[in-house]
Parts: C-alpha cells; structure tokens; sequence
C-alpha cells in the first residue's frame, strides 16, 4: 500500500501533473493539498478515469484538501468536530483498514503576527483530536503540508532560518507534541541525513541550487511503524514544467499490513 502526499499549489493548473504522477508512481492513496478548488469544480470524472475516488473540501482560490484512492473511501470527515473554521485544511478519511488524515497546516506569515499565534492554536487543536483519532483508530496515517521543518536537517540553511517561521521554536514544539501521540515520520524511519528537502521557492534557482526544506510529511501510527517497506521524497514532479513547489512524499506498507 503506497500512500502519498503532495501540495499541487492549484489543482486546476497542476492536474496533468497529478494524472501524469498517479500513472508513473501509482499510488494507492493520495492526499493533496492547495487544491484551490471550490468543490462544484473538482475534477471528479478526470480522476475516476486515472483510477481514482476522490474526497474532497474546498473553497475558491484558497487552501482545499482532497483524498484520492484506489480503493473505497468511507467515513469521511471534514474538518474536526468543535472546531468552526471557515479554512478548508482538514481532510479524514478510511480506506481499507487505515484511517488517513491529510492536514494543510496554517503557514503563519510571521514570527509574532496574528497569524502565527493562529497557527499555534490551530496546531493545538488538530493535536487534541489526533489524541481522540488515535485512540479510534490505531492505524492512522498523518500527512500534509505541515509548514514545519522539522530539525536543521530539514533545513537547507539552519542559521539563516533559525527562529524564522517554518523553522521556530514553538513550532517544532507543537510538532513534537503531536509525533509524542504516538507517531512517527515515517521519513526518518529509514534515512537520518540532512539535505533532503521537499518545497523550494520558485525565487533565486532554489530548486536547481537546493535550497529547500522538507516541510511534507507522512506521518504513521506505532501499529503501522512496523509495515513500513520504505519512504521516499520523489523530486521528479518537481523539474516538470509549471511545477508545484512542493514534490511529492510517500511511505510504502506491507501488502499484508
């Protein structure tokens, strides 16, 4: 079962991409995010004919989730119970005998903004009900854009972001508390060296000279940890024409899970 992530920046301009991608990598599960798509436009019939279900919660321009499959998708979820928010980022979903849940995390603008301090309650809240999920179902899958660089590993130049937003303190912390639910980057699983990365800016030949951070993740459970085959950043979307961003991110699990 390979189950992926990937920020499209649009889905509208990025779609080609996304067929070409789920033809090339095949994926049994594919989170996106930035779909920026208002729901009555998700292109529905063009992944049904790639091979596709689709979930999806979206709004016009902005933010927008979606959950693509191979296989059923059942009880889906949008958003977090006790949590109005008119922002689309929160996608659940079950398919098979593992619950996937795809979080676009408030970016933050800024150390010390408003919407930094937003970002951190909005992170507080995601974490509480993961607590609550988790419990529901032990074989949870964790993936987004989560706008954090984990450690400096993460980082293509620790001291110029250090204390910078993606890279601060209280938000590698709000991290942290949700991986201490019991959750593991499934990445780390299998390789501990830094410089791989998965958005670099569109400015200054980031993505030619490097210049990243890896900020997409795929997150699993300690019932799934051990089904882990492999995971991998695939930076070949990246070097297409009109790319995204962001790249796509993926753990493999044991056909026998």
């Amino acid at each position: 079962m390979k189950i992926a992530s990937w920020n499209v920046n649009s889905l509208n301009v990025r779609l080609p991409h996304v067929e070409q991608w789920c033809a090339e990598a095949r994926p049994d599960v594919l989170a996106l995010q930035e779909t920026k798509l208002e729901d009555a436009k998700f292109p529905v019939a063009a992944l049904e004919a790639a091979g596709y279900r689709s979930a999806f919660s979206g709004q016009k321009t902005y933010n927008g989730v979606a959950i693509l499959a191979r296989e059923p998708i059942t009880d889906v979820q949008h958003g977090i119970a006790g949590f109005d928010d008119p922002q689309r980022r929160i996608l659940s979903a079950t398919i098979g005998d593992v619950r996937v849940v795809n979080l676009y995390v408030v970016n933050g603008q800024a150390v010390g903004s408003e919407k930094y301090a937003y970002k951190l309650d909005w992170l507080a809240k995601v974490t509480a009900h993961l607590a609550e999920e988790i419990q529901r179902h032990p074989r949870l899958v964790v993936l987004g854009d989560f706008n954090i660089a984990p450690d400096d590993r993460d980082v293509h130049d620790p001291a110029a972001w250090h204390e910078q937003i993606l890279c601060s303190t209280p938000e590698r912390d709000a991290l942290k508390r949700l991986l201490d639910l019991g959750l593991a980057d499934s990445f780390r699983l299998f390789d501990q060296d830094a410089g791989h990365y998965s958005w670099w800016d569109y400015r200054q030949a980031a993505f030619r000279r490097n210049l990243g951070l890896r900020i997409d993740l795929v997150l699993v459970s300690e019932a799934l940890r051990a089904s882990c085959r492999a995971a991998a950043i695939d930076r070949t979307p990246r070097t297409w024409e009109r790319a995204s961003d962001h790249t796509p991110v993926l753990v493999e699990l044991d056909d026998g899970r």
